[in-house]
């Protein structure tokens, strides 16, 4: 029985790597693997994952408007697809999140989506939103604060290196925008301890 998994972290933890590892598992069997990605997402080409060790492969793209079901139904045309792989799954929407279930309950295709679980506030997604309520299982991929303490936020930094407060939820970068960590130093850096 196939099952919709779900796994997060904070940014550099190894999301695209283990999809990379997975999906080519996948391939080195002899079976089919499908991989998506976020159109937003541009920093390594269009149309790829790529990891920060030099990993990558081709992706089918995606946006808020893609209908999953029927992009999936049209690979799946060609043959079998023995499991779909979701790359930056925090922007999906959840509509497109509650058509991977139907992927995963009614076509009986795995379907794994890895992505953070918050954005630089600390709020979730609604990708992750929807996939932390509705995943069959989910995994937390681990990084490390500064500190040496798990790092599950993230801090967005601007041009001078001073945290971010307010702004847009999404704002594609890398290292250079954004950094990982534990709990305490998020909050030091972007909540109000006033409140």
């Amino acid at each position: 029985m196939a099952q919709l998994y779900f796994y997060y972290s904070a940014m550099n933890a190894g999301k695209s790597t283990a999809l990379l590892q997975s999906a080519y598992n996948y391939r080195e069997r002899g079976m089919r693997a499908e991989i998506f990605t976020a159109e937003l997402d541009d920093r390594f080409g269009q149309g790829k994952v790529a990891s920060r060790i030099g990993l990558q492969a081709e992706a089918h793209l995606y946006n808020p408007e893609t209908d999953m079901l029927d992009a999936i139904a049209a690979l799946k045309a060609s043959g079998k697809i023995d499991c779909v792989f979701i790359d930056e799954a925090q922007f999906l929407t959840e509509q497109q999140v509650r058509q991977l279930t139907t992927v995963v309950d009614d076509w009986d295709i795995p379907v794994l989506a890895y992505g953070l679980r918050t954005d630089f506030l600390g709020k979730t997604f609604a990708g992750s939103h929807s996939l932390l309520a509705w995943a069959d299982k989910m995994f937390e991929l681990k990084t490390v604060c500064h500190c040496g303490r798990k790092a599950n936020f993230v801090v967005r930094r601007d041009a001078n290196g001073a945290p971010v407060t307010h702004g847009e939820q999404v704002q594609v970068g890398g290292n250079d925008s954004y950094e990982s960590m534990c709990r305490k130093h998020f909050k030091e850096l972007v909540w109000d301890t006033s409140d």
